[in-house]
């Protein structure tokens, strides 16, 4: 089995994924191939990779690959884990956003962070699906690379025969907090969880047949600190709880960000990716440092689904996994070919969504939004179309509190010349009003 990692130079991400994939003894004999454009990186993840296969005792055969069209050759699955434009280009999307006065504390979903995130990332995504329709049109794509809905729409416009699941971890570790909060073992909660990526809700909670609902409001009703989090507080007025945290909720709906008193109550940390840019700046250098002197390195499974999903289909394990894939009915009250974050069943047959039905109509309301302009930031990269980019962040429920429609569009036109080169050639045009 050969498993490609697009990206592997996000060396941290590599490590966890590793880990758990090393941690399969099925697995201990896979063909790992690397690629990153910097070499450096790549001879980074390298180190990692065979210090992490010595210490589980797996025997993988590891190759690094500048070029990605070697790495793809033949893979059964490929780990798309790529950051176009790395921490400069981040800090350009809050850097330019923030002199209009527009708030944001995670910028990689929704939002003019998630927009420019996703149309620089577009043309790489078009690259990695040509190659593997020519080298593994077999192969399971299996992203993490945000904005994930936006990421897994363009993938299922350009290349609907390409076998995609979006992988998340925020559903999982949502309800190992809930389970956390109620005082109740992980192992003996149900759940049943469905919408959009960083936007979906917990639609069951329960422990043998009972609703823990309740005894989570008892807790938050003991606890008034709860009630200064955002999906606390969205839980209280939606009935649902959802699945991201506090500083990814609060980017996708218009009524927090931009009101100090919000942000204050809530305790909202402005700007919160950059202090995470540079912690994971710092991880690499202490991994790079310890590869370089010898000294060991930690290795600790992250719980991913991706080497589990691996392990199912090499194994015939059945297991339930979080996807996002096309909802071609899934929800039945969201619109049919936007990307959705439901259950599927992984086994040796592949990855196979569960219908959900419709979700509570409130709930829905706000995955619409969240969809339509996902929708609109697909389509100015499959259409060509400059104005939709800026349609997109006109929808967009944060940026439309924040910002008159002049400033969007300025904004967004500041955004295309600090970008350039990343983005694909037609959307480069600046428009003004």
């Amino acid at each position: 089995m050969k498993i490609a990692f697009v990206g592997a130079g996000s060396v941290v991400f590599t490590q966890g994924l590793l880990a758990d994939l090393f941690a399969f003894p099925e697995l201990g004999s896979a063909r790992i191939a690397l690629h990153d454009i910097d070499p450096g990186r790549l001879a980074t993840a390298e180190g990692a990779a065979r210090f992490i296969a010595e210490h589980r005792g797996a025997k993988p055969e590891i190759t690094t690959h500048l070029d990605r069209r070697a790495a793809l050759a033949d893979a059964d699955f490929v780990i798309n884990i790529v950051q176009v434009g790395m921490d400069a280009a981040t800090r350009t999307d809050f850097d330019v956003p923030a002199r209009y006065g527009l708030r944001q504390t995670i910028g990689d979903t929704l939002g003019v962070g998630g927009i420019f995130r996703a149309l620089r990332t577009f043309p790489v995504l078009r690259g990695i699906a040509e190659d593997m329709a020519d080298l593994c049109p077999d192969a399971h794509l299996l992203n993490y690379t945000n904005p994930m809905a936006m990421n897994v729409l363009y993938l299922s416009r350009i290349a609907p025969r390409l076998k995609v699941t979006g992988l998340c971890h925020s559903v999982y570790w949502t309800m190992n907090d809930l389970a956390r909060l109620v005082g109740v073992p992980f192992e003996e909660v149900t759940y049943l969880a469905a919408g959009v990526n960083h936007q979906a809700w917990v639609l069951r909670f329960e422990r043998a047949g009972q609703d823990l609902y309740p005894l989570l409001d008892e807790v938050i009703a003991r606890d008034p600190g709860l009630l200064r989090r955002v999906r606390v507080d969205m839980y209280r007025r939606l009935g649902h709880y959802p699945t991201e945290t506090s500083e990814h909720s609060s980017e996708y709906v218009p009524w927090y960000l931009s009101h100090e008193e919000e942000i204050e109550r809530l305790r909202l940390p402005v700007g919160a990716y950059l202090e995470i840019i540079q912690e994971n700046a710092a991880s690499y250098e202490q991994t790079r440092e310890a590869l370089d002197a010898g000294r060991p390195l930690p290795v600790e499974g992250t719980m991913e689904y991706a080497p589990q999903i691996i392990h199912s289909v090499a194994t015939g394990t059945p297991r339930t996994v979080y996807g996002n894939v096309p909802n071609r009915g899934l929800i039945e009250n969201l619109p049919a070919d936007a990307a959705v974050e439901v259950p599927c069943l992984v086994d040796g047959t592949g990855v196979r969504p569960t219908r959900i039905g419709a979700l509570p109509p409130q709930c829905a309301a706000l995955n619409r939004a969240y969809v339509s302009v996902t929708d609109l930031v697909v389509r100015a990269a499959t259409d060509g179309d400059p104005r939709h980019i800026r349609h997109a962040a006109m929808a967009d429920p944060a940026t439309a509190a924040a910002l008159p429609v002049e400033r969007i569009w300025d904004l967004c036109d500041d955004l295309v010349r600090a970008h350039g080169d990343l983005l694909q050639p037609e959307l480069r045009a600046v428009l003004g009003h």
